[in-house]
C-alpha cells in the first residue's frame, strides 16, 4: 500500500505546545481544516489523550503516533508535527523524548488500519530517516523531507558496487542457472549504504531479504519481491531459515524450489558468501505436504509478527534477565478446551483491535506479560485471548523430545497435534526460539547475539 499519497504539506506543521494536549490539538486542528465532514476536533483531541493515558503510542527514536478511529468517508488522514524540546504529558519522562508526532485518523470502516500502523511503525524505527527529519533547518524544509520520506526517497545514499561484488553476482548467476534454482535471495543487510545490488541481477527471479524495504525500491528496482526478516546475528545469512520459512506461507516458493543466497557479514558492504538451499531437504521436518505448514485459520502476517517478537524476546529478554515463553497461534476454539489460567487473564475486557499483535503498540505489552507463568493463545487473526494460560494437551498426544527440552517445548508440541495450530517457544536457559507444526520440531534462532 503507498501511504505518500495521504501525506500533504498542509498537514506537517511546526508544533508549538510544550504539552501533549495542546500539540494534538494543533494537529488535529490542521487535519479537519477545510474538510467537509462532521469532524468535532475538541472530541477526536480528548479520545486521542484518552487512549494515551490506557496505552502510551511513544515508538522510540522520538517518534509517537497517536490514532484514533473516527466517522468519515476518507480512508485516512495523515499529519506531522515537530517538536523542537518534547512534550509534557502527566509526568511522564518518555515524552520529553519525543521530537515528532505524526497523528493518523482512520475512517471506521477501513479494514487495513493495523496493517497501516504496522507499517509506519516499520518506517519510523529507521533512525536516520526520523533523524533527517527531525533535523529539517525550517518548516519548508521538514515538508519536504517528510514527504520524500514517505516517497521511499530519504534512503542513505547507496555506496558503489565494488568490483568483487559485481563479480560475486555474475558468478551466482551462473551457479543458481546451472544447479536449476528457481530463484536468488539476496541479502540486502550486507550493505549499509542501501539495496546495492538490486540491478545486478536482472535475467533472474530475485527475492531481496532485509530487515525492511520501501515500496518505491520494489518498483525501481529487478527486485520482484521483499521478505522483512530482523537479523539478530552478524553472521552471514543469519536471517536465511525465517526468511524462507516465511516465503513458504506467503507461497513466494514452493516446497520443490531450490535457491540461491547471496550475502555478506551486515553492514560490511562486501558480498562473500553463497549458499544454495534445496528447501524440501532443509525443511523436510516441517513439511509433509506443500500447503501443510500454515493452518488455514492463521493469517500469515499474524504468524511473521510473533515469530519477530519471539526472536527479539531471544535476544533482549526483559530488564536485563532471559525470559521464556510459548505462543499458541491458531483454532483456538479446541485449543481454549486445553487451558487453564494460571492469572487473571490481563487481556480480558479489551477491544479486540487494542489487543491485536498486529497493532505496533502490542509488542511491548507482549513482552511485559511473557514473565509471567504460562503461554499466550492468539487467535488466527491476530487477537490474543490470554496470557498466563497453562496448556495442556491429553497425554496421548506427547511424545519424547531430544534431551535438554523441558515441559515447555512437550506442551508446545503437544499442542500442535491436538489442535490445528502452531506453537513458538522462546527457551529461557539457551535462547533459542522453536516453531512447532503438528508436533514436529523446527529450529528458527538457535543461538543469539552473545550467548556462549
Amino acid at each position: 500500500m503507498r501511504l505518500d499519497r495521504y501525506i500533504t504539506k498542509s498537514r506537517i506543521i511546526e508544533i508549538n505546545s510544550t504539552d501533549l494536549t495542546g500539540a494534538l490539538q494543533e494537529l488535529v486542528e490542521v487535519s479537519t481544516k477545510r474538510i467537509q465532514e462532521d469532524l468535532n476536533p475538541r472530541k477526536i483531541t480528548n479520545q486521542l489523550i484518552k487512549r494515551e493515558r490506557t496505552m502510551t503510542t511513544y515508538l522510540g527514536n522520538g517518534v509517537a503516533m497517536p490514532h484514533i478511529r473516527v466517522k468519515m468517508k476518507r480512508q485516512y488522514i495523515f499529519a506531522v508535527g515537530r517538536v523542537k524540546e518534547g512534550v509534557e504529558f502527566e509526568g511522564l519522562q518518555e515524552y520529553k523524548e519525543v521530537r515528532l508526532i505524526f497523528l493518523l485518523l482512520a475512517s471506521e470502516n477501513e479494514k487495513n488500519y493495523l496493517n497501516v500502523l504496522a507499517s509506519l511503525a516499520r518506517m519510523f524505527r529507521d533512525r536516520d530517516l526520523v533523524d533527517n527529519m527531525i533535523a529539517a533547518p525550517d518548516v519548508s524544509d521538514l515538508k519536504e523531507r517528510v514527504v520524500l520520506g514517505f516517497g521511499g526517497l530519504l534512503a542513505r545514499p547507496e555506496r558503489r558496487q565494488t568490483r568483487f561484488n559485481r563479480l560475486l553476482l555474475k558468478e551466482g548467476e551462473k551457479i543458481a542457472r546451472e544447479s536449476k534454482c528457481s530463484a536468488i535471495l539476496l541479502f540486502g543487510d550486507t550493505f549499509a549504504g542501501g539495496i546495492e545490488g538490486a540491478r545486478g541481477l536482472p535475467n533472474f527471479r530475485t527475492i531481496l531479504v532485509t530487515r525492511g524495504a520501501s515500496e518505491r525500491t520494489l518498483e525501481t528496482s529487478q527486485i520482484e519481491n521483499a521478505i522483512e526478516v530482523r537479523s539478530f546475528s552478524s553472521q552471514r545469512l543469519s536471517q536465511a531459515r525465517s526468511a524462507i520459512l516465511i516465503g513458504l506461507t506467503r507461497g513466494i516458493f514452493k516446497h520443490n524450489d531450490r535457491l540461491l543466497c547471496i550475502g555478506g557479514i551486515p553492514a560490511s558492504n562486501q558480498l562473500d558468501t553463497l549458499m544454495v538451499v534445496d528447501i524440501e531437504r532443509e525443511f523436510q521436518s516441517v513439511i509433509d505436504r506443500e500447503n501443510d505448514l500454515l493452518p488455514p485459520s492463521v493469517k500469515i502476517e499474524v504468524l511473521e509478527r510473533m515469530i519477530a517478537i519471539a526472536t527479539e524476546l531471544s535476544v533482549e529478554g526483559r530488564e536485563g534477565k532471559p525470559v521464556g515463553t510459548m505462543f499458541v497461534v491458531g483454532d483456538t476454539e479446541k485449543v481454549n478446551n486445553m487451558v487453564k489460567p494460571l492469572v487473571l487473564n490481563p487481556f480480558y475486557g479489551y477491544r479486540m483491535e487494542d489487543r491485536n499483535v498486529l497493532n505496533p503498540f502490542m509488542d511491548e505489552t507482549i513482552k511485559e506479560y511473557s514473565v509471567i507463568d504460562g503461554g499466550f493463545v492468539i487467535r488466527g487473526d491476530g487477537i490474543i485471548e490470554s496470557a498466563g494460560s497453562l496448556i495442556h494437551a491429553p497425554a496421548e498426544f506427547y511424545d519424547n523430545l531430544p534431551s535438554g527440552y523441558g515441559t515447555r517445548h512437550s506442551a508446545a508440541a503437544a499442542i500442535t497435534k491436538a489442535a490445528d495450530c502452531i506453537s513458538i517457544c522462546v527457551s529461557a536457559s539457551s535462547g533459542q526460539v522453536t516453531l512447532f507444526r503438528k508436533g514436529v520440531m523446527f529450529p528458527l534462532l538457535e543461538k543469539p547475539i552473545g550467548s556462549s
